[in-house]
């Protein structure tokens, strides 16, 4: 019986298997059943006995050979200071421990460790998954996912990742009240500012009113913020808006005397609104071309040819085998795998993209279709192909024109004028290979942007802010309003000089910095006694000797600006006014306050479009405060 039993111990503790990956000699005396592929259960090869060591640390096991095996403890203890003295005695536990270190008990306690709520690599980990939250747009019960979770703790085991409630009434809070107070602080330095608004319904139906502002920085930096998105249940009237706008400023600390204009669409109540605060209101350029577009397309025979379109459009969204034969007809074909564009009525350009990519497809729709009985009568006409090619030639260079003058980080307004200066001159202008159609659509775009341009007001906007402009000046003016336009700016610039508590630098003191841009305040140069001479002979002075008075030294300032060299047109007019501003220090100061209207409402389309990236089908319940504060974050941050 003691053989056998032998035996069985022999083979037994053959099947046991050494520790993947092991360092330490102590492991020579202990092993793992075959079957524990994961090696969790660690097994003495002596006693049989099962030793728990959490996470692969030997001091249990040095314990256990201690208190039960002395002998073999002792030959472990020899055998390890053999290892740590000579490399000889390695060759007994393998290669892979001459040159190991055991890791201290305080060390590996420190690994297992959770970092304390308190310390910087825990706020540091929570503010970057906060700011993961907002700028991304992620729902938050993202840190309640198993997936989530699994990543954190495999990116840092030691991090414990707080509750959903914690990010939303603490962490996400803190964050907006932080880019709030940057925004104001940005906010608090500048003289003037212009803005946009508009409405807009989220999924569940609830209406916000939206407030973007816009202003150049002293750096002369455009920069756009978006201030709010408020919850405005009230009806809309034009009184209730004019309201909601006014509460909207105060609340920022903004005063209507600084606000230079107010770029909107032609809604009625909006328009109202800003007529009862008698602020500057500047149509969108954007919905202006859409809506000129929109009157020059309800011709009886274009209507027909985008009623096909439409048709064909939805015939190959709702089937998966049209659009699965069309992908086959288009490696055919050699055609560009490109899907149908749907129209969005309230997408300026959209019409355009849908006709631009069903003529591109053609003869992949065309095929597809006369494969299918049912919808064999959406082929296109050869009536229909002529219109639809008439109505693109016009419309493809326009869209163009629409994103460029949507952008919100570059000066925009000065564009205006030379873009309709364009449109009546070049594109739009009627050519000899023009068919009768595609002449008709030209008119009556014109017609209608010429006349909605045509307002005393509207244009003198657009004449000052391209004259602000080094790119364009005058060029653009017509040649009776050029002085209107320049009586215009002296006016203002003794308006922003009586605005201001210190007087600006007389041209006297742009003179001397002619040769180039203003030098910093702390880079001042002691002036040479000829600098005074030619500063007085240049501009304060006439040429009697005669000091010259304050309009005098605004006209010679403004004649200079009308005859410095050429800006080529791919120029950032705010870097040319970086540079210059010391040469024109009455002029830079005007073109900061106008240059900075947006031509378009798309700053606030945009806050819209992240509003419904947040208010989606499965975040519907958000409170409107909660939804104000997200579109913030994800607007500034």
């Amino acid at each position: 019986m003691d053989e056998e039993n032998v035996t069985n111990k022999e083979k037994e503790e053959e099947q046991l298997v050494p520790k993947t990956g092991a360092v330490s000699v102590v492991w020579k005396y202990f092993g793992f059943k075959k079957s524990d592929v994961e090696q969790t259960i660690i097994i003495c090869k002596c006693c049989r006995a099962k030793v728990v060591a959490a996470g692969g640390n030997t001091s249990n096991l040095l314990h256990h050979l201690r208190h039960k095996h002395l002998l073999k403890y002792q030959e472990c203890m020899k055998l390890r200071s053999e290892s740590s003295s000579t490399s000889a005695g390695s060759d007994r536990v393998g290669t892979a421990t001459q040159n190991a270190t055991q890791t201290s008990l305080k060390d590996a306690f420190a690994k297992g460790t959770a970092y304390d709520k308190k310390s910087k690599r825990w706020n540091d980990i929570t503010n970057a998954i906060t700011f993961h939250l907002a700028k991304d747009l992620v729902p938050l019960n993202t840190v309640e996912k198993v997936g989530f979770k699994q990543m954190i703790k495999v990116l840092d085991p030691r991090y414990v990742l707080p509750s959903r409630n914690y990010f939303s009434r603490t962490a996400l809070p803190n964050l907006y009240q932080q880019h709030r107070a940057k925004v104001e602080a940005d906010l608090a330095t500048v003289h003037h500012f212009s803005a946009t608004t508009d409405l807009w319904s989220s999924r569940s139906m609830e209406p916000y009113l939206s407030l973007t502002v816009h202003f150049i920085s002293d750096d002369w930096v455009l920069h756009s913020h978006c201030l709010q998105t408020s919850f405005f249940p009230d009806d809309h009237t034009g009184e209730l808006l004019a309201a909601g706008l006014q509460e909207a400023l105060d609340s920022w600390g903004l005063s209507e005397h600084r606000l230079v204009a107010i770029t909107t669409d032609n809604g009625a109540n909006i328009i109202k609104a800003i007529e009862l605060h008698n602020w500057t209101r500047f149509q969108c350029f954007g919905h202006r071309l859409h809506l000129a577009i929109e009157t020059a397309m309800k011709d009886d025979r274009i209507q027909r040819a985008v009623g096909v379109c439409k048709k064909i459009v939805a015939a190959f969204s709702y089937s998966w085998k049209k659009r699965r034969e069309m992908a086959k007809v288009q490696n055919e074909l050699g055609l560009p795998k490109h899907q149908l564009t749907t129209e969005t009525p309230t997408r300026w350009g959209s019409r355009q993209m849908m006709i631009q990519r069903v003529l591109e497809q053609e003869r992949a729709i065309n095929q597809v279709l006369a494969a299918d009985k049912k919808s064999r009568h959406l082929i296109l006409r050869w009536q229909d192909v002529e219109v639809l090619e008439a109505v693109n030639k016009v419309l493809s260079p326009l869209q163009d024109f629409t994103d460029a003058l949507s952008g919100e980080h570059y000066v925009s307004v000065s564009y205006v004028k030379p873009v309709l200066h364009l449109f009546n001159t070049t594109i739009l202008a009627e050519e000899d290979d023009n068919s009768e159609l595609t002449r008709d659509v030209k008119r009556n775009i014109l017609a209608y942007l010429n006349e909605k341009y045509s307002n005393a007001d509207t244009d003198d906007l657009l004449d000052i802010a391209s004259f602000l402009d080094p790119r364009f000046r005058t060029t653009y003016t017509k040649k009776e309003n050029v002085e209107h336009v320049l009586s215009r700016a002296m006016e203002e610039i003794k308006c922003l000089k009586d605005q201001q508590q210190d007087p600006l630098p007389g041209p006297s003191g742009a003179a001397a910095a002619a040769a180039g841009p203003a030098a910093p305040p702390e880079e001042k140069r002691k002036k040479s006694l000829s600098s005074f001479f030619k500063k007085q002979s240049t501009s304060s002075m006439g040429c009697s000797g005669e000091t010259l008075s304050e309009e005098e030294n605004i006209k010679m300032e403004l004649r200079a600006y009308l005859q410095t060299t050429e800006v080529e047109s791919d120029a950032d007019p705010l870097k040319w006014w970086r540079c210059y501003q010391a040469n024109f220090p009455r002029v830079a100061k005007l073109a900061q306050q106008y240059l900075c209207i947006p031509a378009t409402s798309a700053p606030s389309e945009r806050v819209f479009s992240t509003g419904g990236n947040i208010v989606t089908c499965h975040r519907a319940a958000l409170k409107p405060e909660t939804v104000d504060r997200l579109v913030f974050l994800a607007q500034n941050l």
